[in-house]
C-alpha cells in the first residue's frame, strides 16, 4: 500500500465531499433566510445526490475502459464552483442548478478516485486502504457544515462565494500529483499481472446484494444528515450552530468508525463487521428520540461510528464481486446507492411536511433493517485477492 498516493486521493475525496456535506448544513439557513419549505430544502439534497450519483456508474464504465486522471482535480474544481454559486444566486431554480453543477463535480471524482485507491492498495490490506480513502470523504462531510456555518453566520449566504478559493487550490495541488499516481498505478497493475495473469470472474448476484445494502445505508445516512440539525433545533430547542455541530459530531465519529471498520474487516472479514454495524444502528436512532440535548451528542457519535463505518466495507465488497469492473463497482456503491439515499431524503422531506419530525426520525430508524437482513446473506469472504487489469 502506497501511503502517499492514498493520502493524496483521500485529501481529494475530502474536498469533493466538503461540497456534498455542505448541502445538508445549508438547509436550516435556506429555510430561515429564503423561506424554503422542508420539501424544497431537501430537494437540494436530491439534486446533489442525483446529479452526482446518476453519472458515477457512467464515469466508472468509461474509466474501466480508459483511465481519465484529470477527472480528479476537475471534479474538485467544479464541485467548489457549484457550492460557491449558491451564495451568488437568489432564486430557488438557480440554487437547484448551482447544486446540480456541484454534484457533477462530485460524481466525476468518486469512481476514478476509488479505482486508483484500489490499484495502489496492494493485495492484503484493501479494506484498510479503502478506509483511509473513505475517511477523507467522512472528514469532508464533517468539515462541510463547519465551513458553511462559519461563512453564513459571518458573511451571510453571499459569503459562500469564498468557498471556491480552497477548492481551486486543492485542485491545483492534486493536479501536480497526477503523474506520480499514474506511474504507481501502472507499476502495481503490471506487477499483479506478472504474478497471476487474468482477473477473477464477476459475480453479479452478490454485487446486487451489496449495492442494495449500500443503498439502504445511504438512505439512513442522508436522512440523518437532513433531519438531525432540524430535529435538534425544532424539538430540542437548540440554536442553528448547535444543530449543525450535532451533524459534525455524527460525521466525525463516522470517520473514526470508517478507520476502525476497515482495519477490523482485514482481520475478521467484511461481512461480520457489516452485519454487526447495521444491526446496532436501529436502536441507537430510536433512543435519540427520547434523550435530552447533552445525551444526544454521545448517542449521535455512536450512530455515526457504526453507520458511516460501513462505507468503505461496502465499496471493497462491491469491487471484490466485480474484479473486472472496478470503476463500475465503485460508481454503483458510491453513486447509485447514494442517489437512492438522496431520493429517500427528499421523500422524507415530503413526509415531514405532512406529518412530524418525530415520525420522520422513526422511519429513518427503520431504514437500516433491509440492509441488515441482506448483509447476513452475502458471501462471507474477505477483501479482494484478485490481480488487477488496467483499461486500455
Amino acid at each position: 500500500m502506497d501511503r502517499r498516493s492514498i493520502a493524496v486521493l483521500s485529501s481529494g475525496h475530502a474536498l469533493v465531499d466538503i461540497c456534498q456535506g455542505s448541502v445538508p448544513a445549508l438547509i436550516p439557513f435556506l429555510i430561515a433566510r429564503r423561506g424554503y419549505s422542508y420539501s424544497e430544502a431537501t430537494a437540494l439534497i436530491l439534486v446533489m445526490t442525483f446529479s452526482s450519483s446518476l453519472l458515477q456508474p457512467l464515469f466508472g464504465l468509461i474509466t474501466d475502459r480508459r483511465s481519465i486522471s484529470w477527472l480528479l482535480p476537475g471534479g474538485i474544481l467544479v464541485g467548489g464552483l457549484g457550492i460557491a454559486a449558491v451564495g451568488a444566486v437568489s432564486s430557488f431554480p438557480l440554487t437547484l442548478a448551482a447544486v446540480a453543477v456541484a454534484g457533477i463535480g462530485v460524481g466525476a471524482y468518486h469512481p476514478e478516485g476509488a479505482r486508483n485507491a484500489n490499484y495502489v492498495a496492494g493485495t492484503k490490506r484493501r479494506a484498510t486502504a479503502m478506509s483511509l480513502y473513505a475517511v477523507g470523504g467522512n472528514a469532508g462531510f464533517a468539515l462541510g457544515p463547519v465551513i458553511v456555518t462559519t461563512l453564513v453566520l459571518t458573511l451571510g449566504l453571499g459569503g459562500l462565494v469564498w468557498f471556491a478559493v480552497p477548492m481551486a487550490i486543492g485542485a491545483l495541488l492534486l493536479f501536480l500529483e497526477l503523474p506520480r499516481i499514474d506511474a504507481l498505478r501502472l507499476e502495481t497493475i503490471a506487477a499483479s499481472a506478472d504474478r497471476a495473469g487474468k482477473s477473477g470472474k464477476d459475480r453479479w448476484l452478490p454485487f446486487t446484494g451489496v449495492a442494495t445494502v449500500a443503498g439502504f445505508r445511504s438512505a439512513t445516512y442522508f436522512g440523518l444528515q437532513a433531519f438531525v440539525p432540524v430535529f435538534m433545533i425544532t424539538e430540542m430547542g437548540t440554536t442553528d450552530a448547535v444543530g449543525n455541530a450535532a451533524l459534525t459530531v455524527l460525521l466525525v465519529a463516522g470517520a473514526v468508525g470508517t478507520l476502525a471498520g476497515g482495519h477490523l474487516a482485514d482481520r475478521v472479514g467484511t461481512r461480520p463487521v457489516l452485519v454487526v454495524s447495521l444491526g446496532v444502528v436501529v436502536p441507537l436512532i430510536l433512543a435519540l428520540l427520547e434523550v435530552t440535548e447533552p445525551l444526544a451528542f454521545p448517542l449521535l457519535a455512536a450512530i455515526g461510528f457504526f453507520l458511516v463505518g460501513t462505507f468503505s466495507i461496502s465499496v471493497v465488497l462491491g469491487q471484490e464481486y466485480l474484479p473486472n469492473r472496478i470503476g463500475v463497482a465503485s460508481g454503483v456503491t458510491l453513486g447509485a446507492a447514494i442517489g437512492f439515499g438522496g431520493l429517500v431524503a427528499w421523500l422524507l422531506g415530503l413526509l415531514a411536511d405532512q406529518t412530524s419530525l418525530t415520525t420522520v426520525m422513526i422511519v429513518i430508524a427503520a431504514l437500516p433493517l433491509p440492509g441488515f437482513l441482506i448483509s447476513m446473506l452475502l458471501p462471507g469472504e474477505n477483501v479482494l485477492r484478485q490481480p488487477l487489469e488496467e483499461p486500455a
